[in-house]
C-alpha cells in the first residue's frame, strides 16, 4: 500500500478502513460497485451467504437496499443507506439506515483501481471483526470484477 493510504488510515483513527487494487478500468469497477445486477454477485463475505436482491437508485438522498442472507435461510438483513454525495468514478459518500458514515474511493494506478472504504464502525461487535467481514466482501468484488471480460 502506498503512503498516500498509510496517511488516510492515521488521519482518521475513529473509521475502520479496508482497501483493496483491482485489475480493472475505472469504468469498469464503478459499474461493478454501482450497478444492482453485479452487486448481486459479490456483496457477501462467505460462501455460505449470499446477496439475492439488490436495489440502487444512484442519486444523492437516494437509497441502496442491499439483501443480505445466509444460503440456509436461518439469517438474512437488508443492509441499507442513502447516498450523500456522488463523484462519479471517484467518490461515494453514505449514511447507512442506523446513522454510520461510509466513505468509498475509487483511486485509479495504472492499469487497475484502489478501492478504499472507510466507515463508522457499529457497537455490537469487535472492530476487528468488522474489519474482517467488510474485507472480506470487499474481496469477493475484486475477484469478481477481475474474473469478468475487460
Amino acid at each position: 500500500m502506498s503512503d498516500k493510504f498509510t496517511t488516510d488510515i492515521l488521519q482518521d483513527m475513529t473509521q475502520i478502513q479496508v482497501s483493496a487494487n483491482i485489475q480493472a478500468s475505472i469504468q469498469q469497477v464503478w459499474d461493478c460497485w454501482t450497478q444492482a445486477e453485479h452487486v448481486k454477485h459479490w456483496n457477501f463475505a462467505s460462501d455460505d451467504w449470499h446477496c439475492p436482491e439488490a436495489q440502487n437508485t444512484l442519486e444523492i438522498g437516494k437509497e441502496f437496499h442491499y439483501i443480505m442472507a445466509a444460503k440456509d435461510g436461518s439469517f438474512s438483513f437488508d443492509f441499507w443507506g442513502t447516498f450523500t454525495q456522488i463523484e462519479p468514478l471517484e467518490n461515494l459518500e453514505i449514511t447507512l439506515g442506523e446513522g454510520r458514515q461510509v466513505s468509498v474511493q475509487f483511486i485509479p494506478e495504472g492499469d487497475s483501481v484502489w478501492v478504499k472504504e472507510s466507515f463508522d464502525p457499529e457497537s455490537e461487535n469487535p472492530e476487528e471483526m468488522q474489519q474482517m467481514g467488510w474485507q472480506m466482501i470487499l474481496d469477493n468484488f475484486k475477484k469478481y470484477v477481475e474474473q469478468l471480460p475487460a
